[in-house]
């Protein structure tokens, strides 16, 4: 069972050896394929990079016809900003003189309806009066008639004699003056139409985009000079970079080393078949010591006889114990040579493991790469001195990979900035200086600009001295707060048909009922519709009142106003001006600014970015040679060791276990029982466990017996 056990691990250490032999043949054989992808990816980045550069070149019409479409439409830009901050001060002004242009309407309005009032109201007090002495005369007759003397109704008839005064005229329009001079005066205002004359003036003002774009016509062709100009600038300074110069030389080098490895990578896998063929040689050997030992099993196992005596065993087992010996003499024979290859290959896939692959995963192998002076006793830094031949520059191996891990552009990973700052020839300043200087040479005028003219100032001034504010509001309101008769009309009459109802019926009662209802008609006929009358002339002496209030003040105040936004378009727009333009100089500018921004962050990023030789520096080591060769290196060998190690007990039972598989010329002969061979075996295995064999008496046994 132990022997077995043994070869048991030989055979899955020599199954180890032979798949990770075969492996390491598989993967390079692999590499090839693996090599020209990032070789190509490479060469791709090395090619597109003057693409790159020249789409950055050409991004720069983008900014440009930007920039131009806003000087085309400087007007409805600079001037519709230039508007807006003028308009806080003359839309209000000009708000305030249409107001009071609706002011003057509404007083004319106000002013005829006083009169028409007036007229209509002195009409109707006269027709009134008229009928009420009529009415009171009728009654009076009728209360003079011989049928009040009775004594029931005499008192009552005195009471009705004596109210007979109350039906009369308690309002008197006619004391109160006329207003038709102030009509005749605010009309010939009217005669101007104030509200077109500010009209006039909005339609000026809002025209400032047009003048505006009509006085910068002659300096946009100056702009756009100078915006070509500075695309030119910007190509010459992107075109200076030194990548170009890096990559040309680069892609040499690449074509090159491409070229050399296709040369010798077919010597490459002749030499790792010559390789396999060697390593699979020992692992044929141990494959051949296994049949040797597994023959000799299989054979000494089947052939084995309990009962016969080493002299007088079988062929088959014989020829077991002969095969394990022959394993035997074979592992003596090639166990010097496996050794030796074991250690060849422990001593390379270990050093290599442990200081390339694992100095690599954790970086510090850049930190020995960039120790100072270490290939070259002159040079600091070995990388920008074997780049640049300036080796003051600290370039050290491990920012460039891990620069080129994160995938940046070769402008950042090289330092190329050291020889050529892109910041330094892509400062904005140098550029809009020129621009500056033609977008402070614009002159906008806006003094055509007339909110307000004479003319609309003085009817301004002519509505003020139109007399309102010296009509007496007080009379007025006085005489409309009074109620038309001194007496309700209603009220009377009702009470009145109330006393005839007390007289006793007759023609008397008849007659007072009869003027109840006369006064009744009088009321709906004349007092009702003067009394709306009153209630119009109230709400436009009202109106007056308000408007004639501190009027004059108000229509100085409006003109004041339009005066000073005029005075502001004179002679300060030109500061509001200057600020605007400012604005929308920095806007063309930034622009620009985005722009050369945007250059100088895809040069450092974007432009060669050389992901592809961070991956080229994995596949060789990372992959290649550490995942490839040195694992499959160390696992050869771990296998390939393993089975030269169990050799040894291995052989010591096949030693041991043949003894008893092969025939014996003699017989042993022990002095003691104890130590004879397979002692637990049954007894008479070999006829030395009984005192007679076969009936022959043997001495030696005897022997022993007395003794024991």
């Amino acid at each position: 069972m132990r022997i077995k056990g043994k070869t048991g691990f030989l055979c899955i250490s020599v199954f180890c050896a032979f798949a990770t032999n075969q492996h390491l043949t598989t993967q390079v054989r692999g590499m090839r394929p693996l090599i020209k992808s990032n070789f190509k990816d490479l060469r791709t980045l090395l090619t597109d990079t003057p693409e790159q550069i020249d789409y950055l070149v050409s991004q720069f019409d983008t900014p440009k016809n930007q920039a131009l479409l806003d000087l085309d439409n400087i007007g409805p830009l600079l001037g519709g900003r230039v508007q807006d901050q003028l308009g806080k001060r003359v839309l209000p002004a000009l708000d305030a003189v249409l107001t009071m242009a609706g002011a003057i309407r509404e007083t004319r309005e106000a002013l005829e309806n006083v009169s028409a009032s007036m007229e209509i109201l002195q009409e109707g007090t006269n027709r009134l009066s008229a009928n009420l002495t009529n009415a009171k005369e009728n009654l009076n007759n009728t209360l003079n008639d011989a049928a009040c003397s009775g004594a029931q109704a005499a008192s009552t008839c005195d009471v009705i004699r004596n109210s007979l005064n109350q039906l009369s005229i308690n309002a008197n329009f006619s004391r109160l003056p006329p207003v038709t001079s102030q009509l005749a005066k605010v009309s010939e205002v009217l005669k101007i139409d104030l509200a077109s004359l500010v009209q006039k003036g909005y339609a000026a003002f809002n025209d400032t985009p047009n003048l505006v774009q009509n006085q910068t016509k002659n300096i946009l062709s100056d702009v756009k000079s100078v915006l070509d100009s500075i695309g030119t600038n910007i190509t010459v300074a992107v075109k200076m970079l030194p990548i170009q110069k890096t990559i040309t030389d680069f892609l040499i080098y690449l074509t090159q080393t491409e070229t050399y490895i296709e040369n010798y990578f077919p010597l490459v896998e002749q030499y790792d078949f010559y390789r396999w063929l060697s390593c699979l040689i020992a692992c044929c050997l141990l494959i051949l010591i296994l049949v040797f030992y597994y023959l000799g099993l299989l054979c000494g196992a089947c052939g084995y006889n309990k009962h016969k005596t080493p002299t007088n065993r079988g062929c088959v087992s014989n020829t077991g114990g002969n095969f394990l010996m022959a394993g035997v003499g074979f592992s003596f024979l090639f166990s010097w040579a496996l050794m030796i290859i074991v250690v060849s290959t422990f001593v390379l896939g270990g050093n290599v493991e442990k200081l390339v692959c694992e100095p690599f995963k954790d970086k510090t192998i850049f930190q020995v790469l960039d120790t100072p002076y270490l290939f070259n006793e002159q040079w600091k830094n070995y990388l920008s001195g074997l780049l640049f031949k300036n080796p003051d520059v600290n370039l050290t191996f491990e920012q460039v990979y891990s620069d080129c891990k994160k995938n940046k552009g070769i402008y950042t990973s090289l330092q190329l900035d050291k020889f050529y700052n892109i910041s330094k020839f892509l400062t904005i300043s140098q550029y809009t200086q020129d621009l500056t200087v033609q977008f402070e040479s614009i002159k906008i005028n806006l003094s055509t600009i007339v909110l307000l003219d004479e003319v609309g100032k003085e009817n301004l001034l002519n509505f003020s001295f139109s007399g309102i504010d010296g009509i007496d509001f007080a009379a007025y309101l006085t005489e409309v707060n009074k109620s038309i008769t001194k007496v309700d009309l209603l009220s009377f009459a009702n009470d009145l048909e109330a006393r005839a109802e007390q007289l006793p019926k007759g023609a008397l009662e008849n007659a007072l009922k009869g003027h109840a209802s006369n006064i009744r008609m009088i009321h709906r006929q004349h007092v009702i519709p003067m009394e709306q009358e009153m209630s119009t002339l109230n709400q436009s002496i009202r109106l007056l009142q308000k408007t004639a209030t501190e009027l004059m003040v108000k229509v100085s105040q409006v003109i004041t106003t339009v005066e000073g936004a005029q005075f502001l378009i004179n002679n300060n727009a030109s500061s509001i001006i200057i600020e605007e333009t400012k604005k929308y100089m920095n806007m063309i500018i930034d622009y620009f600014e985005q722009y050369i921004q945007w250059v100088k962050d895809s040069i450092a990023m974007d432009v060669a970015a050389c992901k592809p030789l961070a991956n080229i520096i994995d596949t060789a080591i990372e992959i290649f040679l550490c995942s490839y060769i040195t694992n499959s290196v160390n696992a050869f060998w771990f296998g390939l060791g393993g089975a030269t190690t169990f050799l040894v007990p291995a052989i010591i039972f096949a030693v041991k276990l043949s003894k008893y598989y092969r025939r014996m010329d003699s017989e042993d002969v022990y002095d003691d029982v104890e130590t004879l061979p397979m002692k637990n075996m049954e007894n008479g295995n070999y006829g030395y466990h009984k005192d007679h064999l076969y009936g022959l008496h043997n001495p030696v046994m005897t022997s022993a017996m007395e003794q024991w």
